[in-house]
């Protein structure tokens, strides 16, 4: 399949009358948040690599130039630039995994004016997606004192593809892994499972199920165990453990799961086995996980699912991708609520002994200001490799450590952002 339908029909309308008005001149588009969610202290940038890919596929096939051409919309001529179409401008973009606020420029692409406006849908539909889930995965790991936090969200995303950019964009911002494996093969994110309900099931007895998963996977085994009694499961572990049936783990996934967890961890303790590890999944998030850290809740893993990859709190951000300049001069709009920044812009970031300060966004010309913004694509060519998921993930893990503390709360919290009028 190819991507260059992957648009709106209103960006090939405009650009067909962009031609034949004769406004083919350089324009510059910024892409940005207008203004934060309230459940957001902060964004992580994502979804670059996801757009790059795409935009070097970004081709109209012979099919999909006789496709438009059934319309009736558009002219022979433009469908004859259609054939022909590479974009051949310069896009510039904060690096994936960096911390970002409203109003601050994610990427801006530069170009014709009529390759840079097809590229809207584009860029927002990579963009948006990849930083808002990757943004819910930062809130989530920032609240999790260490512990390990694994991507279950596979099932519920909207779409396969949804589903493994969503397990990237959160190993980049600090998960420790996820069940899915073609995540894991695609990006090299280390793939955690344990068993279903079903498994447990399917067999005489809880006893049964553990010997025969054991048996089977014998340093993974670790036991679903809230089938039926959590806490007579629990006796069932330690009997299992003392017979010589290595458990290096245990799940709960239903019930108030507080209070067993506490409970589980006090008889696995009383028994002499504090080595057994409790997971736990089922509807989490990070108000769930702080709450229980909070209160000395003795959880050593997290399995997050459906509220991370939907964002469920905050399930879409204000993006926009916003005219800013054309043939050098500036474009803006001023309707109330929705004024933007005229002119390419560069954010310069200052801290204070390591941790953020404070942020500028500065206007620039042609030759930039140096700051977070940088040259990914000149002249429609890569400029460099992009990174890989691994070294991105520990830049964000920078970012946020250089993030003030209370960012890093559930608690709100408003960065200060001085833009230049």
């Amino acid at each position: 399949m190819g991507t260059a339908l992957l648009t709106d029909l209103y960006e090939l309308t405009m650009a067909q009358s962009y031609r034949d008005h004769g406004k083919t001149g350089t324009a510059v588009f910024s892409l940005f948040v207008r203004s934060l969610p309230p459940e957001r202290n902060f964004l992580v940038a994502a979804g670059l690599e996801t757009l790059i890919t795409k935009l070097e596929q970004f081709r109209f096939t012979a099919d999909e130039i006789a496709y438009l051409g059934t319309l009736g919309i558009f002219s022979r001529d433009f469908l004859a630039w259609l054939e022909q179409f590479r974009f051949s401008g310069t896009i510039c973009a904060v690096p994936e995994g960096t911390v970002l606020f409203a109003n601050e420029p994610i990427l801006q692409i530069e170009g014709p004016l009529p390759e840079a406006q097809i590229l809207e849908t584009l860029a927002l539909n990579c963009i948006h997606f990849e930083t808002l889930v990757a943004s819910k995965a930062a809130r989530i790991s920032a609240v999790g004192r260490g512990k390990s936090i694994v991507d279950f969200g596979f099932r519920r995303a909207h779409t396969s593809e949804a589903g493994i950019a969503a397990a990237r964009a959160a190993w980049i911002a600090g998960f420790n892994g996820t069940s899915n494996l073609e995540a894991g093969k695609r990006y090299g994110i280390p793939v955690i499972g344990t068993m279903a309900h079903s498994y447990v099931m399917l067999f005489d007895s809880e006893d049964a199920a553990f010997r025969a998963y054991q048996s089977s996977f014998p340093d993974r085994a670790i036991c679903l165990i809230d089938t039926y009694d959590t806490l007579a499961c629990t006796d069932t572990i330690i009997r299992l453990v003392r017979e010589g049936v290595p458990v290096p783990g245990v799940r709960i996934d239903s019930g108030d799961i507080g209070m067993l967890a506490r409970d589980v961890r006090a008889r696995l303790d009383a028994a002499g086995l504090p080595g057994i590890r409790i997971f736990v999944s089922n509807n989490v998030d990070e108000y769930s996980i702080d709450g229980w850290l909070s209160s000395g809740v003795p959880i050593d893993s997290f399995g997050v699912g459906t509220h991370f990859i939907t964002s469920s709190d905050a399930p879409f951000l204000d993006m926009i991708y916003k005219l800013v300049e054309y043939e050098g001069t500036p474009r803006f709009k001023t309707s109330p609520g929705k004024t933007t920044f005229p002119y390419r812009r560069q954010i310069v970031r200052h801290h204070r002994n390591g941790i953020l300060a404070y942020d500028e966004v500065v206007r620039t010309g042609k030759e930039m200001v140096l700051g977070l913004l940088e040259p990914v694509i000149i002249d429609g060519s890569l400029v460099r490799p992009l990174p890989l998921p691994d070294a991105i993930k520990e830049h964000c893990s920078r970012e946020i450590i250089s993030l003030p503390v209370p960012f890093r709360s559930l608690e709100k919290q408003l960065y200060d952002v001085r833009i230049q009028r």
